[in-house]
């Protein structure tokens, strides 16, 4: 396998969980990161829709984050991230990238969506967090006793949600939630993810 290209901008949700699961993976990749006002024409040459993360290798192109992850176990998965196929994992992802994204983007720019007030945006994204505070409750992750690929595709998508209002998140009563988001937070494989290349 040739070394992997993957066009990158550090704070996005996406490459950041597709630079998880490459790292992960212990996969080679070059990282380019992306200005997303001036996105490179190679990148777009590659991916007209002009979103990251996309990444070439052996000639192909993934311009999907799911898609990259799931590459990226495909070649290594040492600790069963993909929990042996159980459904239940991508079900999870569905849900964040769909309903939960909806209700973080209202509540994270509630300016640009004044149909309602930001609090009704955030109790509306609450009922996902109160859905992974009832998992955790069963399991030190959110479908296993050890990270999962649920974890590591939701992990950013929470992290920019409780960051909206720092104090806020602190103060609900989602205890197992904050300890599973401070966790990987500061785990060594989120530190090195998000090393500035």
């Amino acid at each position: 396998m040739s070394e992997a290209l993957l066009y990158s901008f550090r704070r996005c949700p996406y490459a950041m969980r597709a630079r998880l699961a490459l790292r992960y993976a212990g996969l080679a990749v070059r990282i380019v990161e992306v200005s997303l006002k001036a996105k490179p024409p190679e990148m777009l040459a590659l991916s007209p829709k002009g979103t990251v993360p996309v990444l070439v290798v052996d000639g192909g192109v993934i311009d999907e984050s799911l898609g990259i992850m799931q590459w990226a176990l495909a070649q290594h998965d040492p600790d069963d991230w993909l929990l042996q196929g159980n459904p239940a994992v991508l079900e999870l992802i569905a849900e964040n990238d769909s309903t939960f994204k909806h209700h973080l983007n209202r509540y994270k720019y509630a300016e640009r969506y004044p149909e309602q007030p930001m609090e009704r945006y955030r109790a509306d994204g609450e009922v996902f967090l109160q859905k992974l505070e009832g998992l955790l409750a069963q399991n030190g992750y959110l479908l296993a006793d050890h990270l999962s690929l649920a974890d590591v595709a939701l992990v950013p998508f929470v992290r920019q949600f409780a960051h909206v209002d720092r104090e806020w998140f602190a103060g609900t009563p989602h205890t197992r939630l904050q300890c599973w988001l401070a966790r990987i937070l500061q785990s060594p494989l989120f530190c090195a993810a998000m090393a500035k290349p």
